[in-house]
């Protein structure tokens, strides 16, 4: 059997930590390795423990789960964090994910969501809640307020993006492309950066609006 999921939950709410806590351990393939009530809390346990998937909240005293997120990503780029959260509003939704959030998912979701959500985003894959990936799509169908670079993305970009948009992660395009991970690492890179993205979600979004890549192909 394969080491299990190790997860790290933030929420300034004992209940919710705890009834997440109980729900996971009974998942043979998920187990716990930390928590944290604040959000300061949180990025420090973070960056010690290195959890494969981190759970989110975004109301903490201290330190709010987007400024959260925001450390951790600029410290541990490699971070899979999923947002569980109550809140669907945009001022909520669009940081989170800009910060660099795989995933989000509202509090009111079924267990069975909650577990496959955290499997999605520790394969390095996009998991919304169907709300959210609305809201999204929404938004990148308006005008950028900051056009694509003039230099077009290459062929070999255009090769990562599309697998981007399918869910896979560094390695997983790597090995589908015949190239080192370093490589895919910089090809990732040099995408957000021609087209003005701050995460893979984002990225995957672009690739479907744009027409890179389909539903059909994830």
């Amino acid at each position: 059997m394969s080491d299990p999921i190790h997860i790290f939950i933030a929420d300034d709410h004992t209940i919710v930590r705890s009834g997440v806590q109980a729900l996971l351990e009974t998942i043979d393939d998920l187990t716990v390795v930390g928590e944290a009530a604040d959000g300061k809390t949180a990025v420090a346990s973070v960056l010690t423990l290195r959890p494969d998937v981190i759970l989110m909240d975004l109301e903490m005293p201290v330190l709010d789960g987007i400024a959260a997120i925001e450390q951790i990503m600029d410290q541990w780029p490699e971070a899979r964090i999923l947002v569980l959260t109550s809140f669907a509003t945009d001022d909520r939704v669009f940081p989170a994910v800009k910060a660099g959030a795989l995933g989000y998912l509202l509090k009111d979701s079924a267990p069975e969501a909650l577990v496959q959500a955290i499997r999605q985003v520790h394969r390095g894959e996009s998991s919304l809640h169907p709300k959210i990936a609305r809201k999204l799509m929404q938004e990148l169908s308006r005008p950028s307020s900051q056009p694509p670079t003039a230099d077009p993305l290459t062929p070999r970009e255009v090769d990562v993006l599309q697998l981007m948009a399918q869910g896979l992660g560094n390695q997983e395009i790597a090995d589908k492309l015949f190239i080192g991970e370093a490589t895919v690492r910089s090809h990732v890179s040099n995408i957000l950066s021609k087209l003005h993205l701050a995460s893979r979600t984002q990225a995957a979004l672009y690739a479907l609006r744009e027409g890179y890549a389909s539903l059909d192909d994830a």
